[in-house]
């Protein structure tokens, strides 16, 4: 099995209790696709033969990035939809017109599979560029069964295809098509149904609703997640977005992976998810672009211990973003997060919200997923915003080619 020592670089591991993991002077050795060694330099094992050394000359080395909250795959785009918006029209009003997800799941049924493929690979790409090595992607912008397990297989051939990790989500319940308008239940249903097949083709990981205002109450998501835990898949949601529909503490009860947006989370519902170990996956790009002006309650997560993740959220319509690198500092300065729980939040805290223990931070026995920086250290990607100082991207212990 192959060996590379990667040598004189400043490490933040996300690992141990010094602030940011950091080593100022640290190495990492691979074996295969894991780390076998970390730490300072000057405690190299004696003897250590590696097939091949790379030195760093001191670049900045973190963990591979995790996105663990994107809508990759979808046809079409809502660029008029913003310019109504900036005209005072809000989302809710453009949603209940027809427009918003509606509009998006007329484009993408209209597309073709390698359409699809070819949009989704060129902004998985992009988020590439940037340090990402592991990604979800949600479907729901199908709406029927064969158009949801259709955009189902074009995230997984993305995985196939591309040096990057996709988790896949099944995300039916995320609006109501046209053609079951009036008939959310018997949405739902079919909803339920379609999962059986998703699952016995292999097509999904996770399974995740929209709880709110203008997606489905609280009773339609919980028959969701009754369907999901009998295929034994594991859960999350969409929830507190618009309003408190106590759907993070629903969520909790099912032991989800995440709850995602939580501007309107309430204190029942952070202990909810603080007694489940549930993960809050802020999206900062919906609240950028959506203007929103109620802040997730920041300091009541971080008081009560809830780990928190940050994701680009990418759809087409709320958070058009292929800036991982841009929410960290959106995080900073819009969530006021620090920038250590920013990076914590795409790295350790982002891979915990998919449900994965094997990456997120630089550890023995980790994946051997890294990125470079011409940097010193990472919170200087928080403060600048607009660059990608990414150099270098090891995926699986592999160093991938420039996307």
């Amino acid at each position: 099995m192959k060996r590379t020592l990667w040598r004189h670089a400043r490490l933040a591991t996300m690992s141990g209790p010094r602030p940011w993991g950091w080593i100022e002077r640290g190495a990492l050795l691979v074996e295969g696709a894991r780390i076998a060694w970390v730490g300072d330099e000057a405690a190299l094992p004696a003897g250590v033969a590696a097939d091949t050394e790379h030195d760093l000359g001191g670049a900045l080395v973190t963990p591979g990035l995790v996105d663990a909250h994107t809508h990759l795959v979808y046809g079409g785009d809502r660029a008029a939809e913003f310019e109504l918006r900036l005209q005072g029209v809000s989302y809710e009003e453009i949603a209940r017109a027809g427009g918003g997800i509606r509009s998006t799941v007329a484009a993408t049924r209209a597309a073709s599979d390698d359409e699809l493929f070819d949009a989704a690979a060129a902004r998985a790409r992009a988020l590439m560029r940037e340090g990402v090595t592991t990604i979800e992607i949600k479907s729901g912008y199908g709406l029927s069964e064969s158009h949801e397990a259709r955009c189902l297989v074009v995230a997984r051939r993305l995985g196939r295809e591309l040096p990057l990790s996709v988790r896949t989500t099944s995300l039916a319940a995320h609006a109501l098509p046209p053609e079951y308008e009036g008939r959310p239940d018997a949405y739902i249903d079919a909803a339920c149904r379609w999962l059986v097949g998703q699952r016995r083709a292999g097509l999904v990981d996770a399974v995740d609703a929209f709880c709110d205002t203008i997606g489905f109450t609280p009773a339609q998501t919980e028959r969701v997640f009754r369907a999901a835990a009998a295929l034994g898949l594991p859960v999350k949601l969409h929830a507190e977005q618009f309003d408190n529909q106590e759907g993070a503490a629903l969520a909790a009860r099912h032991g989800a992976l995440s709850c995602d947006h939580l501007e309107h989370l309430s204190d029942a519902g952070i202990a909810a998810m603080r007694a489940a170990a549930t993960v809050a996956l802020l999206l900062p790009g919906a609240y950028y672009v959506l203007r929103e002006t109620k802040l997730p309650p920041v300091p009541a997560l971080r008081a009560a211990g809830v780990p928190i993740a940050i994701a680009t959220d990418h759809n087409p319509g709320s958070s058009p973003t292929l800036s991982l690198l841009l929410m960290i500092h959106m995080a900073c300065t819009l969530l006021r997060l620090t920038p250590e729980e920013a990076w914590r939040g795409v790295t350790v805290h982002g891979a915990r919200a998919l449900g994965l223990a094997d990456r997120g931070t630089l550890a023995v026995g980790q994946r051997a997923d890294f990125a470079v920086w011409d940097a010193r250290h990472p919170r200087e990607m928080a403060y600048v915003f607009g660059h990608n100082p990414c150099r270098r991207v090891i995926c699986g212990g592999v160093e991938r080619d420039a996307p």
